[in-house]
């Protein structure tokens, strides 16, 4: 396993937060916006710990990672399609695990934390973060997009 893999996941299983988050949503400007209590009023305390905090889920507990229908991952922030089915693997990260986003989808900044440079992915239209990508994927991308479950929903096709 790899050395930050194993971290990240030893990370999250262990609930250390300040460790498994990074400094917060994405920044900049976005065509959904809302405060925080609006975000709070509509995302549960996990949701919006993952998504407006950079937290992250633990592995194997969303029920998306074993979702295996054709159809399309949509952002729960904002609803806009992040990822097709068609590009979902198996990672056996216990994350739901995609070698390509949509076009334009999503975002992206270099997330510090875990004592590495990781590259975390958000969604561009409400900066909601999604999880991270990684050189370490199948082809034709060699990419792993690293996704929480609890920031997507699912519409089979």
């Amino acid at each position: 396993m790899l050395r930050r893999h194993f971290l990240q996941t030893a990370a999250a299983a262990l609930g250390l937060g300040a460790l498994a988050k990074g400094s917060g949503a994405a920044e900049g400007t976005f065509e959904i916006t809302r405060s925080n209590s609006e975000w709070k009023a509509m995302l549960n305390s996990l949701e919006y710990r993952v998504m407006r905090e950079e937290g992250t889920e633990r592995a194997f507990s969303s029920p998306l990672n074993d979702e295996k229908r054709a159809g399309m991952f949509h952002c729960k922030g904002c609803d806009l399609a992040l990822y097709a089915s068609e590009h979902k693997y198996d990672s056996g990260t216990g994350w739901p695990s995609f070698w390509q986003a949509q076009g334009k989808a999503i975002g992206t900044k270099a997330d510090r934390a875990l004592f590495m440079v990781r590259t975390e992915c958000h969604c561009r239209r409400c900066g909601s973060h999604l999880g991270h990508i990684f050189d370490d994927g199948p082809q034709p991308t060699g990419k792993r997009h690293c996704i929480n479950g609890v920031s997507l929903t699912f519409r089979a096709a």
